[in-house]
């Protein structure tokens, strides 16, 4: 693992469409409610299933609500023998509650991360 990263740092990846792989590991629900636009998801308990859909990367950063799961997703990735020696993985420091950003949600609106998803009334 290359460390942590600043989620401004992934913001701006994000806003210059980099060659980047946002992996969110929560749950499918919650990722549904909210997450970092472009990113994709690989909820943690699968990651180790499903760590070679990452072999090829250039870039892969790793999300979590708090930052501390995602340095262990990021370390498992990095670890992944198909996983280029060159490629940069990291974890977002912080995690989602750190992100100033907006959210897409599965209703492909976009929130600001202090609101929770849509009322139902």
């Amino acid at each position: 693992m290359d460390g942590e990263i600043t989620p401004e740092e992934v913001a701006a990846l994000v806003e210059d469409d980099a060659d980047v792989r946002i992996v969110d590991i929560r749950p499918e629900g919650t990722y549904a409610q909210g997450h970092i636009p472009g990113s994709e998801n690989v909820p943690f308990a699968a990651l180790t299933r499903d760590v070679e859909r990452f072999a090829g990367a250039e870039h892969v950063v790793t999300v979590c609500p708090h930052g501390q799961s995602s340095v262990q997703a990021a370390n498992l990735i990095a670890s992944y023998e198909g996983v280029d020696a060159d490629a940069t993985v990291q974890s977002m420091a912080g995690g989602l509650v750190a992100w100033d950003g907006t959210l897409e949600s599965g209703d492909d609106a976009e929130r600001d991360p202090d609101e929770g998803p849509e009322a139902p009334f």
